[in-house]
Parts: structure tokens; C-alpha cells; sequence
């Protein structure tokens, strides 16, 4: 083992961690004898193009539960408990979520989903856990996934409607001379929600949508998609919630016929898939679901955190996955104000709770406005760029709800 390279023993433990949680082993952090466990499920892709957010979220959820065994537990009622955090690999689709849901819910018995990725697989979730009455929290961001006809459904993460507006009128204003803006999503409802809110605010900051188009995920030729994009000549290009290797090769081959504008990757995690694939012409590149490190506001916590999911998944932390962290923080709360492990009673207390959220600041949930009830995790807005091949912090806009 000595004489592996420190690649290859990092491919050989994440091949072992996959192929476990593909056999429904739970790789969470253990309730120590002196507690009692709660066990808390996380239906996320742990394998295919999107196992890193879900490596990730499994690697946070620990963390929170190491952090929160570490520091009493959660006292409800003169007894302490502590977390276990029970992953299944979704693979990303709704027939594997499925299936998910029913090991979870069914066969483990979990009563609190800590974190559920995916809009397909979180819908196949949904519809078991609000009628055996359990708990969920999710990234996904369909409007109709929250509301007061499903109460026991909380979102970890900031959605199109929190990010976009604040993210869009920041890149407005640095770049006045912008006139006109082309939009690109992939077409799934992830991304058809997405189009509805930014081309809402991109007309809001008083740009013209020149175009506004959908292309396949997967897909490999991105050349036609590029010159569909620059046809118009925009002073913007928008690529909404394309991921960041298929993000970065659409912004090369827009550098090889000669586009040269605002780009915006609205919903881009971090600058390593974006650069991997798309090398110097993801320069300038904004975002706004990615976390900088390196930035003056940056804690000490957030630093020593992220340091060491780097080693173990490397990549820096993303706020996908930083969600799953929060969410067991927001459970904390709400247990010990409600005195209660009940699903119900505690999804009761969490509109009312705050907690202490891994971004730094004081979180609580918010969104009536919006969805028809306090159900959203009311987080900031960080915008970053690439800058010199780096992923820089220029603002972080909190909510004002």
C-alpha cells in the first residue's frame, strides 16, 4: 500500500466508499455508547457525474455530526442524542431515488432526511416521506417541492429565486455597458426553472434577452451550441445551471470563434470543473453558488474545514454540500427548542429556530413571500469570479427577509 501514489490510494478508498453505499451500508458518524443515535438518511449520487456533491454532502453531514457529538449532543428532554448519518447512493434519477426512499424510510426506519439531491430523486422522496410523516431537507429546487402542502419539506441551500436577482443585479452594475444578455440551460426542470427566474431579472436590470435556449446534458459537441449563443452577439452570456465541465467546454468554444463578453455561470459550484475543462477562456467567469476560501471573511473553522475535505475529496467545499452540514444544526435547534424527536413537533419549531449556519452567519428559515411558507434556509449570496485561475469572493449579499 506504501508504494501507491497518493492518487491512486485516493481512487482505491473512493471506489471501496462508493461500492459499500451502493450496497446500502451506512459510512456515518456513530452515536457514542453514552447517547442515544438518530439516525438521519441522505438520498444523494454517489456515483456518475454528479458523485462529487454527493461525496461531499456525505462528508459534511459527518462533520456536522462529529462537531455536534463533540460539543454535549442534543439534549431533548434530559436525555442526549447524537447523529448517524445513513447514506444511499440515488444516482441521480428518479427510478434509483425511488428505491432510495423506500430503503430509508422503509427499511432503516430514518424519520429525518438530512439532505436529498436531485430534483427527480427528491420528488420520488417526497412522496413517501409526507405521508409517513417524515422530515426531509433538500437541495432541489422546484417550486412545487415546498408550500404549505407538503410541511414536513425544508430547503438546505439558496434556490434560483434567492440567488438570482441579487447575483444578476450585482453583474449589472459592474458591467453598465451591458445591453443585451443569451441564455442557456440544460433542458430538465432544473433548468427550465432556472430560465423562468433569470429571465425575469434579467429584463428586471433592464437588459434584452436576445436569446434564451436548452440543450441535452450529456451532450458532446458543443461548437453548434456556442454558435448559437454568440449568432446575436451579446454582451452577456448566461449559462444558468449548466455544470461546470460541460459550462467550461461551451465557454471554450466560444474563445475559438472569438466571443469575448460578461460570462455567468449562475448556479456554478467552484472554479476546478470550469478551469479542468475550460482553461484560460473561464477567465472572468461569475458565479454564484461557489464558495471562496481565501477571502477575508473567511474563518478560521471555514478554512480548517475545508482543508480537510480537500485531502479527503479534492475539491474545495461547495454550498451544495455545505447544506448538509447546516441542515443537522438546523435539526439541532429545533429538537431542543420543541423538547421533542417528533418529525411533526420538530418541523413545528423550525421556523422559528436560528442556528448557527457553516457560512459564519446566524441562519433562519424564510420564503412565505415566496412559496406560501417559511421553508426556505435564508443563507447568503456569495458572488465570486475566476480570476487568474483562482476563485475570488467579490460580494456576499445577505438576505433581508
Amino acid at each position: 500500500m506504501k508504494n501507491l501514489t497518493n492518487n491512486k490510494m485516493q481512487l482505491l478508498s473512493n471506489l471501496t466508499f462508493s461500492c459499500l453505499l451502493t450496497l446500502g451500508v451506512a459510512a456515518g458518524a456513530v452515536a457514542d455508547e453514552s447517547s442515544k443515535p438518530i439516525k438521519v438518511g441522505l438520498s444523494v449520487p454517489m456515483s456518475g457525474a454528479a458523485a462529487l456533491w454527493g461525496q461531499g454532502a456525505d462528508w459534511m453531514c459527518k462533520k456536522a455530526s462529529e462537531e455536534i457529538r463533540d460539543s454535549g449532543g442534543v439534549v431533548v428532554d434530559g436525555t442526549t442524542y447524537n447523529y448517524e448519518c445513513i447514506t444511499y447512493d440515488n444516482k441521480y434519477n428518479a427510478a434509483e431515488g425511488a428505491k432510495v426512499a423506500r430503503a430509508l424510510l422503509q427499511r432503516e426506519g430514518v424519520e429525518f432526511i438530512g439532505g436529498s439531491l436531485g430534483t427527480a430523486p427528491v420528488r420520488a422522496l417526497q412522496s413517501l416521506s409526507e405521508r409517513m410523516g417524515v422530515l426531509i431537507f433538500t437541495t432541489a429546487w422546484g417550486d412545487q417541492i415546498k408550500g404549505p402542502d407538503y410541511p414536513l419539506t425544508f430547503t438546505q441551500m439558496n434556490t434560483p429565486h434567492e440567488i438570482l436577482e441579487p447575483l444578476i443585479s450585482y453583474v449589472s452594475e459592474a458591467h453598465p455597458e451591458a445591453e443585451s444578455v443569451a441564455i442557456l440551460n440544460p433542458n430538465d426542470a432544473t433548468g427550465q426553472q432556472t430560465e423562468a427566474v433569470s429571465t425575469k431579472a434579467w429584463g428586471k436590470v433592464g437588459l434584452e434577452v436576445v436569446s434564451s435556449d436548452f440543450y441535452e446534458r450529456g451532450t458532446t459537441e458543443y461548437q453548434p451550441i456556442a454558435l448559437r449563443l454568440a449568432r446575436h452577439d451579446p454582451d452577456v452570456i448566461d449559462l444558468g445551471a449548466t455544470p461546470p465541465a460541460e459550462a467550461g467546454a461551451i465557454f471554450k468554444e466560444l474563445d475559438v470563434i472569438g466571443w469575448d463578453g460578461v460570462k455567468l455561470v449562475e448556479v456554478g459550484t467552484g472554479a476546478d470543473g470550469l478551469t479542468a475543462i475550460g482553461g484560460d477562456s473561464v477567465e472572468g467567469v461569475y458565479m454564484g453558488a461557489a464558495v471562496a476560501f481565501n477571502g477575508p471573511s473567511v474563518t478560521d473553522h471555514q478554512k480548517r474545514v475545508n482543508e480537510e475535505a480537500r485531502e479527503d475529496l479534492g475539491e474545495s467545499l461547495n454550498t451544495v454540500q455545505i447544506g448538509f452540514y447546516d441542515s443537522l444544526f438546523a435539526l439541532k435547534a429545533a429538537m431542543e427548542k420543541s423538547q421533542s424527536i417528533e418529525p411533526k413537533k420538530v418541523a413545528e419549531a423550525l421556523p422559528s429556530v436560528t442556528f448557527q449556519s457553516f457560512y459564519g452567519n446566524t441562519a433562519r428559515f424564510g420564503g412565505e413571500e415566496t412559496y406560501g411558507s417559511p421553508q426556505q434556509m435564508m443563507l447568503p449570496v456569495i458572488v465570486t469570479r475566476i480570476e487568474q485561475g483562482e476563485l475570488v469572493e467579490l460580494g456576499r449579499i445577505n438576505p433581508t427577509e
